[in-house]
């Protein structure tokens, strides 16, 4: 995954971007979105490979230095509370909000306050936005013991940190999962 931004040591940003363009053309590269390169991995029995959601995601954020965090339903999946596949990423920034679509997924982007941005790029932010997601009537033992299993003992103690940041309710359950980094 790479922007035009990477080759600026080239050229200029006129002469970069007309290479990009000839190589996507070419199908060398593949253009993604707009300024979002890639080049497309070749599976034997299944084709051309989607691109991957995560490298996408970094890259909006090296290419437009903000700072995501994932939330809903996506962020419930990264840490093993959820089973389904979201087609629509939601990442949480305190950049400007906009869509990405990429094929049939999409990447919403949505600006938030800086009090849910203080946890960005930490275990502890995906954790508050998956148990948001979830809602407190939702969240019952069989959660914590996910959680408690899919953590390592440093992610707990990091927990313990940020519980500041976190509603009260998902408060009380950073401090239960903190017992057992003890």
């Amino acid at each position: 995954m790479f922007t035009p931004a990477d080759f600026l040591d080239l050229g200029s940003r006129t002469a970069v971007g007309l290479a990009l363009m000839r190589y996507a053309r070419a199908g060398t590269i593949r253009k993604l979105a707009r300024g979002l390169y890639d080049v497309p991995q070749k599976h034997p029995r299944f084709g051309t490979l989607a691109a991957d959601s995560n490298a996408i995601a970094n890259a909006l954020k090296g290419r437009d230095a903000i700072r995501l965090q994932p939330s809903g339903a996506y962020a419930a999946n990264i840490l093993g509370l959820s089973d389904q596949v979201p087609v629509r990423l939601v990442f949480l920034t305190d950049g400007s909000s906009r869509r990405v679509r990429i094929g049939k997924q999409e990447i919403v982007l949505k600006q938030t306050t800086p009090r849910n941005m203080a946890t960005a790029g930490r275990i502890s932010g995906t954790v508050i936005q998956a148990l948001r997601w979830l809602g407190q009537r939702h969240v019952d033992d069989a959660v914590i013991a996910k959680l408690r299993r899919n953590l390592k003992p440093k992610d707990k103690s990091t927990l313990l940190q940020d519980a500041a940041y976190a509603p009260a309710w998902i408060g009380d359950i950073f401090h239960q999962l903190a017992k057992d980094a003890r």
